[in-house]
């Protein structure tokens, strides 16, 4: 028979070891559950909120005008500004003209018409706007929106089609202006957001990640890489971190279907704001260049020729008269650095030179043949590209020499082949097979060095490829054209 007290003590027991097996089952789950579940553990998603209300009165909506000129014809089919985001967010441009306005023919039209629309931020209290060059570049009339409907006519005060930038002025005082972040603190994975009016619906918000810093693609700046929303009328926009500051400009996106694809670009906003000053203050912006035409470093080329890794820009042609040709840099160097900074792919160099103020000197390591060397240019400013000369043949041509194991007959360069080409020495290949032409090299190429030696004739070239290790690939620079380029013959397949 069980006693009350026996009835008692056995409940609490019972109640001691269900609290017990409760205890070890948490303890068990928390072992079982992931370092990232439990490093999120009362943690919230950011909330935008309070960015939005801080931030939304320095975002502005652009419309853009021009006068239709008299035109008729293909050329009159579609605006630029049309074109352009055709261009931009990957869509085919479609055939027909675009049909005339307020009913009349495009001729009678001479009011301004609507082109389109984008977005900007207030950059000073006194009424200075930052937006793309693509938005307001070619139009005559400029309408700045702010988020309490206020218009204004906006005049433009200077674009930059090589970063994309742009700055308008509105007459207003006391506006609502942005805070510039610092780039160099944005990390990979860190939220952002986006204020804009994409298709024009003003004030819209969308928010992401950092995808990638110092995105190359393809434009002058490298870009930050963002999973924004972005779509047309977008462009412009900021691109904010969540302390409420500005890091970039929105200004594309990649896209096979025309619309977003979880993949958008911003202009990093050091440089923007690098551009915007000078453009504020002249209207125009002032770049250096030192005279050369460069391609990337192949990993191939790099091994080939003792460098390593690819790394430096490879010089294919150096303009006459200029910084580069007068410190005695030749088609056929790799620029490694500038003043002391890595070049670490081709499209650093442009940048890093046009950051330099014209007359300011700068020192260029090259690596040539093998070697290292230090050399001294003083930076000019940058100007409309020359003409290109293209080198014409001599009539007179030396025997070629017979083929070579690797598949070359290569003949002597006359002299006034080698004025025309400002070489010192170099042979012309007059014909190709095996494992020369699998590597690229064509007739009428000029061949200036081989395994890092400098060639002088086609007697002395002859020499060296019967030196050479026929089991290793051997690297040979290639003069064709304007251009300077490495190419890498490997050893007969077998």
């Amino acid at each position: 028979m069980i006693t009350t007290t026996n009835l008692a003590s056995t409940g609490a027991r019972g109640v001691r070891a269900v609290a017990a097996l409760l205890l070890a089952l948490s303890a068990s789950l928390a072992l079982l559950a992931p370092p990232a579940a439990l490093a999120q553990a009362g943690r919230e998603l950011p909330d935008f909120t309070e960015l939005v209300e801080r931030v939304g009165p320095t975002v502005v909506n652009i419309r853009t005008a021009e006068r239709v000129r008299a035109a008729s014809g293909p050329s009159a089919e579609m605006d630029e500004q049309m074109r352009e985001f055709f261009r931009r967010f990957g869509i085919p441009v479609p055939e027909g003209r675009t049909p005339p306005r307020r009913g009349g023919s495009p001729q009678e039209d001479s009011e301004p018409q609507q082109r389109g629309v984008g977005s900007g931020f207030i950059l000073t209290p006194d009424g200075y706007v930052m937006t793309n060059a693509h938005v307001v570049d070619g139009a005559d009339e400029v309408i700045v929106t702010l988020t309490d409907k206020r218009e204004f006519k906006a005049k433009i005060i200077g674009t930059d089609r090589r970063t994309d930038v742009a700055v308008v002025k509105i007459e207003a005082t006391a506006l609502p202006a942005v805070k510039i972040g610092d780039v160099n603190l944005v990390k990979v994975g860190a939220w952002v957001m986006a204020i804009g009016a994409p298709f024009g619906l003003d004030n819209t918000v969308t928010a992401g990640i950092v995808s990638a810093k110092q995105r190359d693609t393809g434009d002058f700046l490298p870009m930050i890489q963002t999973d924004v929303a972005i779509n047309p009328g977008n462009s412009g926009g900021p691109l904010i971190n969540m302390r409420g500051e500005v890091i970039g400009i929105n200004s594309q996106i990649y896209s096979r279907s025309g619309g977003f694809m979880g993949i958008s670009f911003a202009i990093p906003i050091d440089e923007a704001m690098r551009v915007a000053d000078q453009l504020r203050t002249s209207g125009r912006v002032i770049r250096g260049r030192i005279g050369v035409t460069i391609a990337p470093v192949t990993k191939e080329v790099a091994e080939a020729i003792g460098l390593g890794a690819p790394r430096g820009a490879l010089v294919q042609g150096v303009e006459e008269g200029l910084p580069a040709a007068k410190a005695g840099v030749e088609p056929g160097d790799i620029i490694l650095k500038v003043d002391g900074k890595a070049v670490e792919k081709s499209g650093d160099l442009p940048r890093m030179i046009a950051a330099a103020k014209p007359g300011a000197k700068s020192t260029l390591q090259l690596f040539r043949r093998g070697q290292l060397r230090d050399v001294n240019v003083t930076v000019v400013e940058f100007e409309a590209e020359r003409p290109r000369r293209v080198a014409q043949a001599a009539e007179a041509q030396p025997a070629p020499q017979p083929k070579t194991a690797i598949g070359l007959a290569v003949s002597d360069l006359t002299e006034a082949q080698k004025k025309e080409l400002k070489l010192r020495g170099g042979v012309k290949v007059e014909s190709v097979e095996g494992a020369a032409a699998r590597a690229g090299l064509r007739e009428g190429d000029v061949i200036l060095t081989i395994d890092n030696v400098e060639v002088t004739d086609a007697k002395q070239f002859n020499a060296q490829v019967g030196k050479l290790d026929k089991s290793k690939a051997v690297s040979v620079m290639v003069r064709r054209g304007e251009w300077t380029n490495y190419l890498v013959i490997r050893p007969a397949q077998r």
